[in-house]
């Protein structure tokens, strides 16, 4: 069964030492392994810089004089571009995870900062700010949830509930492409669903089953994870769990702050 998450795919099949590094493993030089605890440190290193590179960038834009406004445009469609090359080959490869992960969190943190500023901005000051909060404060609460509940054995991902998760996942990807072209064709029945200040019941109820799904995806990372480390994958997986675990999260967030946004303009 694959993964609703691309950048999990490693942690599916059995690796040997030599899948791992494409080299013989010299006999007694086996490096050390994922821990649990690594990937920790490693998620919170890259969460950080994230955050770093988010807040950077709105205060870039923000600037009462302006001076940083006519750069937003090319700061986030960059970040976009560069965080989806480096997300593809971290995935493949991910030896390149330790080096390129930081890259990809900095790269998504600029995209994210300018989102949450254009979003905001929407609305009057005080609100738009708190809105960004509320996002930022129920994308950690969710996770903390869906590692609790993993964690406890609340929720069990067995076969039909991946199954489920990774083809809704499928199916939602497959909306976001067929609405992409479709905007760009000057069809925006689809598209118009996706907009942040798009009030209508469908909308609404289509970004609360997003949401709810970017919520279980992160039960299967957990999973995935979990695995790694009991597996005995070497170290550098542990960055690669991390980046795994920012996808996700940065999803999540992008989903909720849509979703409150929509509910604010309602």
């Amino acid at each position: 069964m694959r993964s609703a998450n691309p950048a999990l795919r490693p942690f599916e099949r059995p690796q040997t030492w030599d899948d791992a590094f494409g080299t013989k493993a010299v006999a007694g030089a086996r490096p050390k392994t994922m821990t649990i605890r690594g990937t920790v440190t490693a998620t919170g290193i890259l969460l950080g810089i994230c955050t770093a590179a988010a807040v950077g960038s709105w205060a870039m834009v923000s600037q009462p004089s302006g001076a940083g406004a006519a750069l937003a445009m090319p700061v986030g469609l960059g970040g976009v571009l560069v965080g989806l090359v480096l997300a593809l080959v971290i995935s493949f490869k991910p030896r390149t995870a330790p080096f390129l992960g930081p890259i990809y969190a900095a790269a998504e943190g600029l995209f994210l900062g300018i989102l949450s500023f254009v979003v905001a901005s929407r609305f009057p000051p005080e609100v738009g700010t708190t809105l960004v909060f509320q996002a930022v404060g129920l994308t950690f609460g969710v996770a903390a949830t869906m590692l609790i509940a993993y964690a406890t054995g609340l929720i069990r991902p067995g076969k039909v509930f991946r199954a489920v998760v990774i083809s809704a996942t499928g199916g939602v990807c497959l909306f976001y492409l067929v609405a992409f072209v479709g905007r760009l064709l000057g069809f925006d029945a689809l598209s118009s669903l996706l907009r942040f200040d798009n009030a209508s019941p469908l909308s609404i109820g289509l970004s609360l089953f997003v949401v709810a799904l970017a919520s279980l995806n992160l039960v299967l990372d957990f999973e995935f994870i979990h695995r790694g480390s009991q597996a005995g994958l070497p170290r550098h997986m542990e960055w690669y769990g991390g980046f795994a675990l920012l996808v996700t999260l940065v999803w999540l967030y992008i989903e909720l702050l849509r979703l409150l946004s929509k509910l604010r303009s309602k």
